[in-house]
């Protein structure tokens, strides 16, 4: 029976893998990775594979799921790696594959890295347990508009807390979601006209690249900041929680929109 080693790449590029990392995957017979839950900076995969003097084996989402590459590569070899972006285990996905191995009978291991999950609010200066449940913001298609984002956020509100805002992403159609349309999606369906959720004079941050070189951050209300040029993907937007923590308040005021005066 093999082992199945789930190693995160982190939010950066093939730099952010550990030595540790590193040194599992030369012992590796065989290396998959996946590009659909996160993408790297570009050429990332290809550095490595010169790095290590191997192949590394793209799967799509179907192969991902079906399973069946990798468990046909753990009755071949010892040891299989499989490289995520972010870390491997903030994707259910990647735990039914874990749960697939085991019982093939074939054992894991995990060496986890950076997610957004945790590096976003960091970045922003916000304390992670004061987060409630992460939403995502799909794209939008014929008789397919979902308001649960809007309640999520709606329920995290209600508990006091911030609501972490994962937008939709399609590497293989170089199609990721700008935190400008996930703000204007769900203001478009912010139609209670009793109480609305994201009203356009509530305070919203947006994170860019978290993780990489040229990370950002804005904070602003919801109407500029629908407008305002964030620049490459990725994106991720945080609804913070109606009362901030004096630090938590001074942390986000750095990330004011350079165009607004005075308290918030």
């Amino acid at each position: 029976m093999g082992q199945l080693a789930f190693i995160g790449m982190g939010l950066g590029d093939e730099r952010d893998l550990s030595p540790r990392a590193r040194e599992l995957l030369q012992r590796c017979g065989a290396v998959f990775a996946e590009s659909y839950t996160s993408v790297l900076a570009a050429g990332s995969l290809p550095r490595l594979s010169r790095e290590l003097k191997r192949r590394i084996r793209v799967l799509p989402r179907s192969e991902v799921e079906a399973e069946r590459p990798i468990l046909q590569a753990l009755g071949r070899y010892a040891r299989v790696g499989f490289l995520v972006a972010g870390d491997p285990f903030a994707a259910t996905t990647h735990v039914a594959l874990r749960l697939a191995a085991e019982r093939a009978g074939h054992s894991w291991t995990y060496l986890p890295n950076a997610s957004v999950l945790t590096s976003a609010p960091g970045f922003l200066g916000l304390q992670h347990y004061r987060f409630g449940r992460t939403v995502s913001v799909p794209f939008p298609s014929p008789g397919f508009a979902p308001r649960s984002p809007l309640d999520g956020i709606a329920q995290n509100q209600a508990q006091d807390l911030h609501t972490l805002v994962l937008l939709d992403l399609q590497p293989e159609e170089r199609r990721f979601m700008t935190a400008n349309e996930a703000i204007r999606i769900l203001a478009e369906r912010d139609t209670d006209s009793v109480r609305h959720v994201l009203p356009e004079d509530r305070w919203l941050a947006v994170v860019a690249r978290v993780g990489t070189d040229t990370a950002q951050a804005w904070y602003g209300p919801r109407a500029i900041l629908e407008v305002t040029d964030f620049g490459p993907p990725l994106h991720s937007v945080v609804v913070p929680a109606p009362t901030l923590h004096f630090e938590e308040k001074s942390a986000l005021e750095s990330f004011r929109l350079a165009s607004l005066g005075g308290p918030t």
